[in-house]
C-alpha cells in the first residue's frame, strides 16, 4: 500500500470517528424504530473505517525510497 501522510490519516481516522459516533447515536436514540438498524449499522461501518485508519497510522512505515531523501554517493 502507498504511504500516507500522518496528518492525512488523522484528519481521516478523526473524521470516520465522529461520523460513526454521531450515527449510532442517531440510530439509538433519534431515528424512527423503521430506520435504526440501518442508522446504527452505518454509524458502526464508520466507526470501523476510523479503527482501520488507525491501525494504518501506527503500523505505516516511511517511505525512504524517495529521489530527494537519499544519500549520495559520490566516488
Amino acid at each position: 500500500m502507498k504511504y500516507v501522510k500522518p496528518i492525512r490519516l488523522k484528519i481521516m481516522m478523526v473524521m470516520f470517528f465522529a461520523t460513526g459516533i454521531v450515527g449510532i447515536l442517531v440510530g439509538l436514540l433519534v431515528a424512527p424504530k423503521d430506520s435504526r438498524v440501518i442508522f446504527t449499522f452505518m454509524g458502526v461501518v464508520n466507526f470501523a473505517l476510523g479503527a482501520f485508519f488507525a491501525w494504518l497510522l501506527l503500523t505505516q512505515t516511511p517511505d525512504l525510497n524517495e529521489k530527494r531523501k537519499k544519500k549520495r554517493n559520490d566516488n
